[in-house]
């Protein structure tokens, strides 16, 4: 199984693009419509990435990554945000956070998979037997 990778974001277009982005290149791929939805797959998935939209119902983004990297185990998830208004966001508050990438929307399918690799490193499509 390849690295597991949760994308939360209320838009079904870019769930969907983003899924077959990264299952394509062997990534296990779970999805969350809102953050209250994908607080409870990370506890209960343990993801080995989060891909956040800022804007979302119930818990923005921001708060989902404050309230993740809070869960004992996934203090250091990696997780990278998209957001049409990243300029409301401050640095100080993407550090708080413990978000490791922003891209702007639009983003490329292409430089979101190229920046998944960067913080996870490739997906292993299946173990070999010793």
């Amino acid at each position: 199984m390849g690295l597991k990778v949760l994308i939360a974001d209320d838009e079904a277009h870019i769930l969907h693009v983003l899924s077959m982005k990264l299952k394509n290149a062997g990534f296990t791929v779970i999805s969350a419509m809102d953050g209250e939805e994908a607080l409870e797959l990370c506890q209960s998935e343990r993801p080995d990435m989060l891909i956040t939209d800022n804007q979302m119902p119930f818990l923005t983004g921001m708060e989902l990554a404050t309230q993740v990297h809070q869960i004992e185990g996934l203090e250091k998830l990696p997780t990278m945000m998209l957001t049409a208004r990243g300029y409301d966001l401050t640095n100080e508050e993407i550090a708080a956070a413990g978000i490791a990438a922003v891209l702007a929307k639009p983003f490329s399918p292409r430089e979101v998979l190229e920046k998944v690799t960067a913080l996870v490193g490739e997906p292993t499509p299946f173990s070999v037997p010793e």
